[in-house]
């Protein structure tokens, strides 16, 4: 299925991965979002768990491996071209988890991964629901 103008939603799954106080985030490398801070996850394949999914992308994308722990949130992400029209449409399936090995390298569709302070947070140009869905995370704790 391609991924802008789909005949049906993409089933995403991003991982809100915590080490100690700290989130991970990845630098995206494809739209939509090209070039912003967003939580590591990516698209479902046909036969894979969510769980398995969220795991895998984790390890793809930063080298990181953790132990999963509750869903935290479902997200619908819409995106309009300029004319209004559907450009991408991802449901998006959030799960905390906590570190347990690897340091962070981007990779996959990410180029760029790294641990943020709560702090440091402010600083970036995050998606509203990113926010969200890691201060929710965080409460889970």
């Amino acid at each position: 299925m391609k991924r802008d103008y789909p005949e049906a939603p993409i089933v995403g799954v991003g991982i809100v991965c915590f080490r100690g106080a700290d989130v991970l985030l990845i630098r995206r490398g494809k739209p939509p979002r090209e070039g912003a801070w967003s939580l590591p996850g990516g698209r479902q394949k046909l036969g894979e768990t969510v769980r398995g999914c969220a795991l895998r992308e984790l390890g793809q994308e930063t080298g990181v491996e953790a132990e999963l722990g509750p869903l935290v949130d479902v997200v619908d992400s819409l995106t309009r071209d300029g004319d209004g029209g559907l450009q991408y449409h991802y449901t998006l399936v959030d799960f905390r988890a906590d570190w347990t090995a690897g340091t962070p390298r981007g990779g996959g569709d990410a180029a760029e991964a790294r641990w943020f302070a709560p702090a440091e947070l402010e600083a970036l140009d995050l998606w509203r629901e990113t926010r969200r869905v890691i201060e929710l995370a965080r409460g889970m704790a």
